[in-house]
């Protein structure tokens, strides 16, 4: 036989109105609409059942026995805010409506009714409503992680990171984040040192990579005057300027060999020695240093120190990809739309349905930086107080594709095979929490060999698009 089972109602509606024949006809005609619609003739009886069930939307007629519609909306604003409350009026009755929209009525409908506008004017009613309440929802969640500076997620991956931040704060221990690229490895950093003993000294934040090797040593440990051609006045290095709170040494794994026993010793000893100057200088800082390579194969390959390895990585936390935090996509994508918005000056409240899907389809190899320049293109573009599938960039809107696997049968959406591999790869690395060494064992292939495919397929992901 065949499955017969209806389908969820639209919505759950209470009709509050004493006119029993047409309170019978909204039930009918409401019903054939798709709404599940329950009656009740006074607005005692109606605030009894509002606070005994659960409804979406509450439609009131104003001139009700005993209690007025207009009091009955006032007490439901109060006591029950996430609730939509319409009111039915008549063409005399118009000033009363207005006053029931100010005492907290979402909207009003005019008598005689045409069912079938209603239904329609109700079902965009309840749809704004619950993108609203959704809204509000996440901004609460938003909120609550405060605590772990601008990390937001409520996935489990991203509650075991909240763990381990919180016990790693309470020692002073090294720790080393690792991570893709654009996964918040220095949000990581911020947050620990926000709830250490040391957030009272200074965060200081260097990403290795972007300065020249021949500066490194003068940038970390400062050089006193006339160290160098330019060396025209003495000047403290990071580690100085560090003392007392948190260095965060981002991109460790591209620190030239001849710096990495240097940078060993300083760590060890707690004193540095400025380039050129003859004494050294103790500092008391709290190392936390981030990585997107897999620095176990650059100590297997030579090209970074085991003991500097050993020294740095007393404590490890691993920031999973976007992919593998679900719906925490949305939820960053909530929070980039209403800060950058702000910036724009746009009025911009909610994402679509149907943007929604694209978004949490998409694979996202760049991680929450490469869905912050997202939305940030769809802000600029969108017209309306909702971000629409239109505003994402073509990749994006693609991300059905980006599945391991493609479920249709339509010649353009199939993937090649390298893009099947990797996918797949990408799907089992976030399956097993990002242990690369774990990943190549299911995988058939040697670590060196992951970690070469990794670097290559993220080092295409820079790539500039239109996204």
């Amino acid at each position: 036989m065949l499955d017969t089972e209806a389908p969820p109602p639209l919505a759950e509606i209470l009709v509050v109105e004493d006119d029993h024949d047409l309170a019978q006809a909204m039930v009918t005609g409401l019903g054939a609409s798709g709404f599940a619609v329950t009656t009740s003739g006074s607005a005692e009886a109606a605030a009894t059942r509002v606070s005994a069930e659960h409804y979406d939307l509450v439609l009131a007629d104003i001139n009700l026995p005993g209690r007025s519609g207009l009091d009955f909306c006032a007490q439901m604003a109060v006591a029950h805010p996430s609730l939509c409350i319409v009111v039915m009026t008549a063409y005399s009755s118009i000033k009363t409506a207005v006053a029931a929209l100010r005492a907290g009525a979402h909207d009003y409908l005019m008598k005689p009714l045409d069912l079938d506008a209603v239904a329609l004017r109700l079902r965009r009613i309840v749809e704004s409503n619950r993108t609203a309440n959704e809204l509000d929802r996440l901004r609460v969640v938003v909120a609550e992680h405060n605590g772990f500076e601008e990390l937001v997620g409520t996935s489990p991956a991203m509650q075991r990171v909240y763990e381990l931040i919180a016990k790693a704060a309470r020692t002073d221990v090294s720790v080393l984040v690792s991570g893709e690229s654009g996964t918040g490895k220095e949000l990581v950093a911020r947050a620990l040192h926000r709830r250490s003993a040391r957030h009272e000294g200074p965060m200081v934040a260097v990403n290795c990579s972007a300065v020249p090797d021949a500066l490194l040593e003068s940038e970390l440990f400062g050089h006193t005057k006339g160290a160098f051609t330019d060396a025209h006045a003495s000047r403290p290095g990071l580690f100085a300027q560090a003392d007392g709170g948190t260095l965060f040494l981002d991109e460790l794994g591209e620190i030239a060999p001849a710096m990495q026993p240097k940078l060993l010793r300083a760590l060890e000893s707690r004193r540095i020695r400025p380039v050129g100057g003859q004494r050294e200088v103790s500092v008391d800082i709290r190392l936390v240093a981030a990585t997107n390579r897999d620095l176990e194969t650059e100590v297997e390959d030579g090209r970074f120190r085991e003991d500097l390895f050993f020294r740095v990585n007393v404590l490890r936390l691993h920031l999973p990809p976007l992919r593998a935090r679900g719906s925490d996509v949305l939820m960053l994508a909530q929070r980039f739309v209403d800060t950058i918005a702000a910036r724009f000056d746009k009025r911009i409240e909610s994402i679509s349905p149907d943007a929604k899907h694209c978004l949490m389809a998409y694979s996202w190899p760049g991680n929450v930086r490469e869905l912050r320049n997202c939305i940030e293109r769809a802000v600029a573009l969108a017209d309306g107080r909702t971000i629409r599938t239109e505003d994402l960039s073509e990749r994006v809107r693609a991300g059905g594709s980006e599945q391991v696997f493609s479920a249709g049968h339509d010649p353009t959406e199939l993937a090649s095979l390298a893009e099947v591999e990797q996918r797949y790869t990408r799907h089992v690395l976030a399956c097993v929490g990002g242990n690369k060494s774990q990943a190549a064992q299911i995988l058939g292939v040697d670590r060196k060999t992951l970690h070469r495919r990794l670097a290559s397929w993220e080092k295409r992901a820079r790539a500039p698009s239109d996204g």
